[in-house]
């Protein structure tokens, strides 16, 4: 019985691969402006407000988790971002001319780019991706989770809709049906598609990366925000307030931890409170309480509460039975007893609960954002909230992340955002430090292949004179 099963996900996958397959054939025979137009009425589409009402409201109300109002306005940003990012560049043909080296540089698509996706972002992530393999001339088969798989099919139709009415072929874009929703399917398009994107926990990832199939996966987020005694902390605790609150915290860049230098840290506080934080005082039966909630299996292991990732404050204090404030927008943990594997508050939460950190000076603060980020989060993002540029370049010389956000929202911006200049993406590179093959905000870029051609050049063989120092010439090494 499990053999057959597993054979009709074969020939499942085997079929969804031959459409895609056929359909990237012919979006590989199309010039730029018929991949730029292409790309323009896709992002345009998608910024429907009706269209972007019912994928929100539809996620929301099928997951159980985040918030509307945010989803319907994250579609539009994402959207035109992505696209505004992409617009002008070339994909089609000659990329890049190198006249001294006599080099020239073709970019051609990869094929069937297979792409596993959240729940949490799952009504942004098709539009997003399948932007990228348009502009890149590949085709995408999508594998939702299965908390969002009904959202991801209307999605998925609806982009499809745009493709058929574009006189382009629908199946440049597929989602597996909600019947084959699963790991099953998931582990065959990992082995049958030409190319991954994979985002998710850890363990998908590695199952990606074990897969065979060339991967690109991202890393696990944990980011951790140290607040400055130069700080401006009313400005820092404004925009931490409103990256905790977004989309009820569910990005993996939400500010999970919080390490502010004790010389502001009451004031800091404070300015949280005005925000609408609610302070969970170290060592008291709410924080008990909260630990329970979010880990509730905690020492035996550190995995989440299902029930809390994304949900609402509310539903979260009522499960761990605590009255809070009606003004109260999210929660801080206080964690003054530790920090890193040990101290299960510094992980990551998912939900609007940042754990807050006391540091004695700045090199105290960094010793602790390297226990916490060793513990989870390594090479994803941490952020610093100061006007000591010195600090700046000193965090980013030691810190093993990939981007580090300077008196910024870290969920709003570490994907890209108009106010700073990083690429807009839904995926992250975490470097090797978080078991990733790129540290890059991934884009189409990240889904194509070069070919370069090299022709002669003048020969020029370089002397050992010219090209060794005299230091270096006068040195004896024994074989």
């Amino acid at each position: 019985m499990a053999e057959q099963q597993e054979s009709n996900y074969e020939e499942y996958m085997k079929g969804l691969v031959a459409r895609a397959s056929a359909a990237q054939k012919i979006a590989e025979t199309y010039n730029q402006e018929r991949v730029d137009e292409l790309c323009e009425a896709v992002s345009y589409a998608a910024c429907n407000e009706d269209f972007r009402k019912k994928a929100a409201r539809m996620l929301v109300e099928e997951s159980k988790m985040g918030v509307y109002e945010d989803k319907f306005n994250k579609i539009r940003n994402k959207a035109m971002g992505v696209y505004r990012d992409m617009k002008g560049e070339k994909s089609v043909g000659i990329i890049e001319t190198d006249s001294d080296k006599n080099l020239v540089t073709y970019i051609k698509p990869m094929g069937v780019i297979g792409a596993i996706t959240p729940v949490t972002n799952g009504e942004a992530t098709p539009i997003v991706k399948t932007l990228w393999i348009l502009k890149s001339r590949n085709a995408l088969i999508i594998s939702p989770h299965r908390s969002g798989k009904n959202t991801a099919v209307y999605v998925v139709n609806y982009l499809r809709n745009v493709l058929k009415q574009m006189g382009a072929p629908e199946d440049l874009v597929i989602c597996v049906d909600p019947e084959y929703v699963g790991r099953p399917c998931a582990a065959e398009m990992m082995k049958q598609c030409d190319f991954l994107v994979t985002t998710g926990g850890s363990g998908l990832v590695k199952t990606a990366y074990s897969s065979g199939t060339p991967t690109i996966g991202v890393g696990a987020g944990n980011a951790t925000t140290y607040i400055d005694d130069t700080a401006d902390v009313k400005d820092a605790a404004a925009k931490i307030c409103k990256s905790q609150i977004f989309d009820n915290s569910s990005s993996c860049s939400s500010e999970n931890n919080i390490i502010a230098n004790e010389a502001i840290y009451d004031n800091f506080v404070e300015a949280c409170r005005n925000e609408g934080g609610y302070l969970i005082e170290n060592g008291s039966p709410e924080k008990e309480a909260l630990v329970k909630t979010i880990w509730p299996e905690w020492p035996a292991n550190h995995k989440l509460n299902r029930k809390i990732a994304a949900r609402s404050l509310q539903t979260i204090a009522e499960l761990a039975g605590i009255t809070l404030p009606f003004s109260t927008k999210f929660l801080l943990l206080e964690e003054l007893d530790g920090v890193g594997k040990e101290f299960v508050t510094t992980g990551e939460k998912l939900c609007p609960v940042v754990s807050l950190i006391k540091a004695k000076d700045f090199e105290d603060g960094l010793e602790k954002m390297e226990r916490i980020l060793d513990y989870q989060g390594n090479g994803h993002s941490c952020g610093i909230h100061t006007k000591d540029d010195l600090k700046i370049n000193q965090m980013a010389l030691r810190i093993k992340v990939a981007r580090i956000l300077v008196n910024q929202p870290q969920s709003l911006g570490n994907s890209g955002a108009y106010f700073n200049g990083l690429p807009i993406t839904m995926s992250l590179g975490c470097a090797t430090w978080g078991g990733n093959s790129t540290c890059r905000n991934v884009t189409w870029r990240d889904i194509t292949n070069t070919t370069t051609v090299s022709r002669p050049v003048e020969e020029i063989i370089p002397t050992e004179e010219s090209l060794y120092s005299e230091k270096v010439r006068n040195m004896i090494f024994q074989p």
